[in-house]
C-alpha cells in the first residue's frame, strides 16, 4: 500500500472516435465548423489566426499540422521543443516557460486558445476559466484527455478510472486540424503515430517480462515526497504498452507518494523523468534524480537502483501527449540495452 496524499475516483466516460479517412481522402473543412469539446460547443466561422496555445503539447500538435503562422503565443513547456520542430517554433512567441498570466494571454489577441492541463485551463485554474475566454468571444479548446478525466476528485490533475490511450490523443489531432483546416496533415500524423504504437505493441510477446514500473516526474526537494505517474495516466500506458504495469494503484493522476510507500512497492525499473521547467526544483534535472537514488543508504538498496534499472525519459512523455510514445520508445531502448526488453 502506497502512502499516497490524494485519492481520487472517475466519473467519465471516453469519447467516441471515428478516424476513418485515410489521408488521402481527408476533405477540406466546411465551415462553419461545430464541435463538442467537453460538453462545450464550440462553433468556428473560419480557421483561426492568432491562436495561443497553454501546455507544450497543444503547441507541438500544432506545429506538428504546420500552422505555426497562424499561432500569437505558447506557455508552459516541460521539456524543450522536438528538435524537428525548432525552426517553426522559433517563429512563435513563448510568453512564458512556465504558467503565463491571464493578461500576458489576451495582450496577444487571440482567438483562438488551446489547452493541455486543467489548471492551466478550466474552473480551477488560476490563470483562466473557459468563461473568461467565451465572453470575449474567444473559442477555448480542452485536451479530450482531460475531458474523460475526473476532477471532482479533490486533486488538481484529476484522476481516471480507465487507461489513458492514444485514441483521445489521435482524436485531439483530428478536431484541431478540422479546426485549421488542415486535415490532410492531421491524417498523416495520426497514420504515423499509429504505426509507431503497434510496432512496440508488435515487440511484446508471452516471453516479455512484466516489469513493474515506478515512474518519477520531480519532487520539490530530496525530503520531499515524489510526484509519480497514476495507475492510468500516460505512464501507466507506456507500462502496458512494453508489457509490464505501474506500481501505483491510485487513479488520480499526479499522486504524491512517499519514499516509503514506493521503497514498500519495490518495482523493477524506476523511469527518471528529465523536467525541463526553470522552477528551481533540484531533482527536475534526471542527473539529480540519479544521483539521490544512489546517495540515499535507504533507498539505494532498493533492487532497481542495486542493478541499475534507472531509465531516463523525457517527462513530458509522462503527460498524456504526443511525448508519450517518444517516451515508450525511449524506455523500450534503454530496456533492451539492459537486456530487459527485445
Amino acid at each position: 500500500m502506497f502512502l499516497v496524499k490524494s485519492v481520487g475516483a472517475l466519473c467519465g466516460l471516453m469519447l467516441p472516435l471515428a478516424l476513418s479517412l485515410s489521408p488521402a481522402q481527408a476533405a477540406s473543412t466546411v465551415y462553419p465548423l461545430t464541435l463538442d469539446n467537453c460538453g462545450v460547443a464550440l462553433t468556428f466561422e473560419k480557421a483561426p489566426e492568432r491562436a495561443v496555445t497553454l501546455g507544450q503539447n497543444s503547441a507541438e500538435i500544432l506545429l506538428l499540422l504546420g500552422v505555426e503562422n497562424s499561432m500569437v503565443g505558447t506557455a508552459f513547456w516541460p521539456s524543450e521543443v522536438l528538435p524537428e520542430l525548432a525552426a517553426a517554433n522559433a517563429k512563435v512567441k513563448r510568453l512564458s516557460q512556465e504558467i503565463p498570466t491571464l493578461e500576458s494571454i489576451l495582450a496577444e489577441r487571440p482567438d483562438f486558445v488551446a489547452a493541455q492541463l486543467a489548471h492551466l485551463l478550466g474552473p480551477d485554474s488560476k490563470v483562466a476559466k473557459r468563461e473568461d475566454f467565451a465572453n470575449l468571444g474567444i473559442n477555448s479548446y480542452l485536451s479530450p484527455g482531460l475531458c474523460v478525466a475526473n476532477h471532482d476528485s479533490g486533486d488538481v490533475h484529476g484522476a481516471r478510472a480507465e487507461l489513458w490511450s492514444m485514441d483521445l490523443l489521435y482524436q485531439e489531432i483530428d478536431e484541431l486540424s478540422q479546426i485549421f483546416d488542415v486535415q490532410d496533415r492531421g491524417q498523416e500524423l495520426i497514420a504515423s503515430f499509429k504505426a509507431r504504437e503497434a510496432a512496440l505493441r508488435a515487440r511484446v510477446s508471452d516471453e516479455t517480462q512484466d516489469l513493474s514500473y515506478a515512474f518519477w516526474f520531480s519532487s520539490p526537494s530530496p525530503e520531499a515526497d515524489a510526484y509519480l505517474g497514476g495507475k492510468n495516466g500516460s505512464s501507466g500506458f507506456i507500462a502496458d504498452l512494453l508489457g509490464g504495469h505501474n506500481v501505483i494503484q491510485t487513479e488520480v493522476e499526479w499522486p504524491t507518494v512517499s519514499w516509503e510507500g514506493i521503497m514498500a512497492a519495490n518495482p523493477d525499473v524506476i523511469v527518471v523523468g528529465q523536467v525541463a521547467l526553470t522552477r528551481g526544483w533540484e531533482l527536475d534535472k534526471a542527473e539529480n534524480k540519479i544521483a539521490f537514488l544512489k546517495a540515499d543508504p535507504a533507498i539505494s538498496q532498493l533492487e532497481a537502483v542495486k542493478q541499475n534499472r534507472l531509465v531516463v525519459m523525457d517527462a513530458q512523455a509522462m503527460n498524456p501527449t504526443i511525448r508519450t510514445i517518444y517516451g515508450a520508445e525511449q524506455v523500450a531502448a534503454q530496456l533492451e540495452e539492459l537486456g530487459l526488453f527485445k
